[in-house]
């Protein structure tokens, strides 16, 4: 998304000047987006390994560095880009651990460079709907949120097949997907999360749950499997151009495998996920998150002193085996969003259209475009706030590291606990007035 956005779109802004990989193929898989875009005789960008980095920083002088690399090594590399002045981008989650959260926070104080996170879901115009209503109070005061987000078994199942289904790698669903959705919350809310409390696990994907449901032994790789076609768990990474040649043709230089079986061994993530978080002001989130759900969308329920909000997204209706089936018979795609104020009748909220319709340029509810804009032209005058910097990232990250430490002790956990920066104040250097 970001090097077809400095390639067209947003070229005018600057060029890629260098890669930070740990793979040739994929790096040369970009070079040829560069040269065309530029011309055959176009320089490229230059190649770096991951333990180069400090060296890349030295030659280039990058004035930004986008982050995009897998979550647990997020910290090395956003740590490494402030110290040495250079902006930063950081695609959600901000980090896995708290101790790489503080490694962050620290340098974070330190630097004069700005930390920025993109967080799009906040520029879907139907979430943006969202916001302005709660800022028109049109509801009164908020005083609690139902959030209940479902994935299907087609991108639900996705995170089972990658490094995602490392816990130490992703922080688990809560860390990778759901910081998303908190930050949705805390946003909406404009609040500072204070205590939070889970329930969940593993409940239908790996290897135990395969056996329970009699489904025999299972492949290390859906490409193993010869019965693959009949599978709708199966993933064809050949099938896929971009797959096949970010990924497959890409595996002898890393070994990295994009295709394991959702359901064999090793998967130490929860596919299930309940979390209760308590807000300073007083409102309260019960939140949902399921992964093996035949449609996939989310809704969400607000209760206030003057009414209540609801918000429904459909993004995918159904998974059909056959192609030719009506998938949308009965639930459609679309999102629906329904006021009800005390004593009045419901009314149907309209959604305004996206200037580049909902999946496109780059989807996310058509907000990807318009978040770009803030990220690589600074952000205007925004009076619902969507552009999201450091302590965003800390407050959303902190939820789910507090609801992970809560599935492991069975306690609810004060997130000022675990002593991460919530509020941009707090990331000032300790001399700053």
């Amino acid at each position: 998304m970001y090097v077809d956005a400095l390639l067209t779109t947003h070229a005018d802004v600057g060029t890629p000047v260098a890669w930070c990989d740990v793979n040739a193929t994929r790096m040369s898989y970009y070079d040829e987006r560069v040269r065309a875009a530029y011309g055959p005789d176009a320089p490229l960008p230059g190649r770096y390994r991951p333990d180069d980095f400090d060296a890349l920083l030295e030659d280039v002088r990058p004035d930004a560095v986008i982050v995009t690399s897998p979550d647990w090594t997020h910290h090395r590399y956003v740590v490494a880009a402030l110290e040495h002045g250079s902006d930063v981008v950081v695609e959600k989650p901000l980090t896995t651990s708290v101790d790489k959260a503080k490694a962050i926070a620290a340098a974070a104080r330190e630097s004069s460079a700005d930390l920025v996170m993109t967080f799009n879901y906040r520029y879907s115009p139907r979430n943006s709907t969202v916001k302005q209503l709660i800022l028109d109070g049109a509801i009164g005061d908020v005083t609690s949120v139902h959030f209940e987000w479902v994935l299907d078994t087609s991108h639900g199942a996705d995170y089972f097949r990658r490094w995602h289904r490392e816990k130490d790698r992703s922080g688990g669903l809560l860390v990778h997907k759901a910081t998303h959705h908190f930050d949705l919350v805390n946003w909406w809310l404009d609040d500072v999360p204070a205590t939070v409390f889970a329930l969940g696990g593993l409940r239908f994907y790996g290897a135990e749950n395969a056996k329970a449901r009699g489904l025999g032994p299972r492949p290390v790789r859906s490409r193993d499997d010869a019965g693959r076609a009949a599978d709708p768990f199966a993933l064809d990474l050949a099938a896929d151009d971009t797959l096949r040649r970010l990924y497959l043709e890409a595996e002898g230089d890393d070994g990295y495998i994009r295709d394991q079986d959702v359901f064999g061994e090793g998967i130490t993530i929860e596919d299930n996920l309940n979390v209760l978080v308590g807000y300073e002001r007083g409102a309260s989130l019960s939140y949902t998150l399921n992964a093996h759900s035949p449609w996939e969308g989310y809704r969400v329920a607000f209760n206030g002193t003057a009414g209540r909000l609801e918000i429904e997204v459909v993004e995918s209706a159904h998974k059909a085996r056959d192609a030719g089936a009506d998938v949308e018979r009965v639930r459609r795609k679309g999102t629906r969003i329904v006021l009800q104020r005390h004593w009045e009748p419901a009314v149907e909220v309209p959604v305004p259209d996206s200037p580049h319709g909902a999946h496109g340029p780059h989807g996310h509810g058509g907000g990807d475009r318009l978040l770009l804009d803030d990220v690589f032209r600074g952000p205007g005058d925004d009076p619902l706030g969507r552009p999201a910097g450091a302590a965003d990232g800390f407050r959303s990250v902190a939820v789910g590291l507090a609801g992970n430490e809560s599935l492991v002790t069975g306690r609810p956990v004060p997130v000022a606990s675990l002593g991460l920066p919530l509020r941009a104040d707090e990331l000032r250097p300790a001399s700053a007035p």
